[in-house]
C-alpha cells in the first residue's frame, strides 16, 4: 500500500538522518551545547525524513505511457527530468516523465499539473508564508527570518520574484478578491455607527518630478550610476470603522470601535481606483448593516476630499464632520495669528474655543466670529496676515463639519484615528523606509498584501487567492 511506502521511507530516513547525527555526538553529560545539537540534529532530521516521505508519495502518481492524449493533442513520452521545488520542509527533486508533440513546442509533466505545480518553483504553504512576510519586511530581512524560523529558506532573489509573480496575480483580481472576502463576512452585530474616511499620504514615486531632500553639496560629476529620478506622490488611503455606543465612567454615551477596514492606493491622478473600491466596500456595508445604524463621512479638512464627497449623491446620507484633532491645530494657528506664539491671549483664546466647540453646538460660527472681531480690533503683524487668512477660509469653509458638540451627546465619534493610523501602519511603516523609492505598480503589489493583513482579512484572501488561482 503507498501508505506503508510511505512511511517506510519516512521512517529509515528519519532514522538514518538521526542517528549520523547522534554518532558524531558526546552524550556523556547535557550541557547547553548538547542540547542546542540535538534538538538542530532531529529538526535537520524530521525535515529530511518529510522530504523523503513526500517525495515517495508525488512520484507515485506520476504517469509512464508511450503517448498522451492532452486536450485532443497526442504528445509522446520524451525523458524523465528531474525539477526543484520549494516545499516547507525544505528543497525537493522530483523526477517526472515529459511529453512533447511531434511537432515540438512546449514539455508537458502530468505529474507538475496533478499537484497544481505546473510552472512553480513553491508550494502554496510556502508562498503565503513568504508573503505574509513580505508584507512587513524587505526580502533579504525575510530571508534572514526564515532562514532561523522555518526548514525552508528561500534567497532573497527567490521572495522578489515570488512577490512579484503573485503580486500581478493579485493586481489583476483585485476586486474579484475584495467581493469574494466581502461575501465571507459580517458586519459586527453590536455596530451601531459606521464611520468612513479617507486620507492622503505621501511616498517616494521613482519617477522624474521636483527633487526633494537637501540638494548636494558637490557637483554631480558623471558617476554612471546616478541616483535615479523620484519624486513625492500622494498615495490614498480609507479606512471603514464599525462602532458601538457604550458609556464612560459618567454614564455619557461613548463610542467604541469594533473592526476596521482598510484599503490604498499608489499616486493616480484624480484617483479612480481608489474611489472605485471604497465606494464597492462602502455598498457592501450599506446593504449589510441595519438601515438605523448611523452612517458617518469623518475626515480631515483636506479640499479635494471633501469636494469629492460634496459632488457625490451617494454620501447624501451620510453626516459629515471635519475631524476634531485637525481642527484643533488649526484653532492654535488661528491663536497664534491672532495673538502670537506663546502669548497668554493666545493660549486663553485657544483653550476657550477648544472647550466651547466640544460643548457648544454652535461653537464653530462662534470660532469665525471672533477671528473677524479680533482681526479688525488689533493691528495683525504683515507676517501674520497671510496665516490668518488660510486659517479663517479653513473654519468658514468647514463650520457646518464641526459639529462636535452634537456628535459627543450621541455618543459617535469625532475624530478619523483609524484612517490616520492606516496612513502609517498600512503605507509609511512599509513603503517608506529611508531611502525607499517605489514605481506605482511595485508598491502596489506590497500596499494590497498590507490591506489585507491590517484588515484581518489574511485567511480569507488567501482562501479566495488559491481557488481564483487554481481556476485560471
Amino acid at each position: 500500500m503507498l501508505e506503508d511506502k510511505i512511511i517506510k521511507a519516512a521512517t529509515e530516513e528519519f532514522k538514518q538522518k538521526l542517528r549520523q547525527t547522534l554518532e558524531n555526538l558526546s552524550m556523556a553529560t547535557l550541557t547547553p551545547e548538547l542540547a542546542e545539537q540535538v534538538s538542530q540534529g532531529l529538526q535537520e532530521s524530521i525535515g529530511s525524513a518529510a522530504l523523503v516521505g513526500y517525495r515517495t508519495f508525488l512520484e507515485s502518481y506520476d504517469e509512464k505511457q508511450d503517448v498522451l492524449a492532452v486536450n485532443g493533442q497526442a504528445l509522446r513520452f520524451k525523458i524523465a527530468s528531474a525539477k526543484t521545488f520549494l516545499t516547507p520542509f525544505g528543497e525537493m527533486t522530483v523526477t517526472r516523465n515529459l511529453y512533447q508533440a511531434d511537432t515540438g513546442g512546449p514539455a508537458y509533466a502530468p505529474l507538475d499539473e496533478k499537484w497544481g505545480m505546473t510552472g512553480e518553483y513553491a508550494m502554496p504553504q510556502v508562498q503565503e508564508c513568504v508573503l505574509l512576510a513580505a508584507a512587513h519586511l524587505v526580502p533579504k530581512e525575510v530571508a534572514s527570518l526564515l532562514q532561523k524560523s522555518s526548514l525552508f529558506h528561500p534567497s532573497a532573489t527567490a521572495i522578489t520574484n515570488m512577490v512579484q509573480a503573485s503580486g500581478e496575480f493579485i493586481e489583476a483580481h483585485f476586486d474579484e478578491l475584495q467581493y469574494a472576502i466581502r461575501e465571507g463576512e459580517e458586519v459586527p452585530k453590536p455596530t451601531q455607527v459606521v464611520v468612513a474616511s479617507m486620507d492622503g499620504v505621501n511616498v517616494l514615486v521613482r519617477e522624474p518630478g521636483n527633487k526633494s531632500g537637501r540638494p548636494k553639496e558637490r557637483p554631480d560629476k558623471g558617476e554612471d550610476n546616478p541616483e535615479p529620478a523620484s519624486t513625492y506622490k500622494n498615495a490614498m488611503v480609507g479606512s471603514i470603522s464599525f462602532y458601538g455606543i457604550g458609556e464612560d465612567e459618567k454614564g455619557e454615551a461613548k463610542p467604541e470601535r469594533l473592526q476596521s477596514r482598510y484599503l490604498a492606493r499608489m499616486p493616480e491622478e484624480r484617483c479612480p481606483t481608489f474611489k472605485a473600491q471604497f465606494e464597492a466596500e462602502l455598498d457592501h456595508v450599506e446593504k449589510s448593516v441595519d438601515p438605523h445604524v448611523k452612517k458617518v463621512l469623518l475626515n480631515d479638512g483636506h479640499r479635494s476630499i471633501w469636494n469629492y464627497i460634496d459632488q457625490d449623491e451617494r454620501y447624501k446620507e451620510y453626516e459629515k464632520l471635519v475631524d476634531f484633532y485637525h481642527t484643533s491645530e488649526h484653532l492654535s494657528q488661528a491663536a497664534e495669528a491672532l495673538f502670537g506664539k506663546k502669548s497668554a491671549a493666545a493660549d486663553d483664546w485657544y483653550n476657550k474655543w477648544y472647550d466651547n466647540l466640544l460643548e457648544e453646538d454652535d461653537a464653530a460660527t462662534g470660532v469665525v466670529r471672533s477671528i473677524e472681531y479680533y482681526a479688525t480690533q488689533q493691528q495683525i503683524p504683515k507676517s501674520r496676515v497671510n496665516d490668518l487668512k488660510q486659517e479663517r477660509t479653513f473654519f468658514r469653509r468647514n463650520q457646518h463639519r464641526m459639529t462636535y458638540a452634537d456628535f459627543r451627546k450621541r455618543g459617535l465619534p469625532i475624530g478619523s484615528g483609524p484612517v490616520e493610523a492606516a496612513c502609517k501602519s498600512v503605507v509609511k511603516t512599509r513603503i517608506c523606509r529611508s531611502g525607499m523609492r517605489w514605481s506605482r505598480e511595485g508598491g502596489q503589489k506590497i500596499l494590497n498584501l498590507r490591506v489585507f493583513v491590517k484588515s484581518d482579512r489574511w485567511d480569507s484572501f488567501w482562501e479566495n487567492y488559491m481557488t481564483l488561482k487554481r481556476a485560471a
